[in-house]
C-alpha cells in the first residue's frame, strides 16, 4: 500500500490535499482497510466552521463506527454527496471518488503539524498509533 505524495496526514489516518486556499479531505487507505465495508456515512453541511482536528462527520462500517477528524481549520464548502448513495466509495477509491468534505483552510501554517506521505508511512510502519 503507498500513501499518495502531495497529501498531507493526521495521526488519525484523515488526508487533505491542497488546492488552492481550499483542502479536499477523506480517510487513507490504511483507514477504510481497517475499518473494512463501509456502510454509511454522516458528513457536515456546507458553510459549517471547523478547528484543525474537530469532528465533522461518521464513518460507519460492518466493524465499528468511526468519528472524521478535520486535518484543517476552515469552512466546509462542500460535502461529497455521491457517499449518502454509494458509501462503499471510499472502500474503492479513498483517495479519489471517496473524498468527503471540501474545506476553504483559514490557517494554511497548521499543515505544518500534519505528515508528509513518507512521515505517514513511518508512522504506519511504527504500528499507526
Amino acid at each position: 500500500m503507498t500513501n499518495p505524495e502531495g497529501l498531507k496526514y493526521t495521526r488519525e489516518h484523515e488526508w487533505v490535499k491542497i488546492e488552492g486556499d481550499r483542502g479536499r479531505v477523506g480517510i487513507t487507505h490504511y483507514a477504510q482497510d481497517q475499518l473494512g465495508d463501509v456502510v454509511f456515512v454522516e458528513l457536515p453541511k456546507k458553510g459549517r466552521p471547523l478547528r484543525q482536528m474537530e469532528a465533522f462527520g461518521v464513518v460507519e462500517s460492518v466493524k465499528a463506527v468511526s468519528d472524521l477528524y478535520s486535518p484543517v481549520s476552515g469552512e466546509v464548502v462542500e460535502a461529497n454527496t455521491a457517499l449518502e448513495k454509494q458509501p462503499e466509495l471510499v472502500n474503492q477509491d479513498p483517495y479519489g471518488k471517496g473524498w468527503m468534505i471540501v474545506v476553504k483552510v483559514k490557517n494554511a501554517k497548521e499543515l505544518d503539524a500534519l505528515m508528509t506521505a513518507q512521515q505517514y508511512t513511518a508512522f504506519l510502519e511504527r504500528g499507526g498509533k
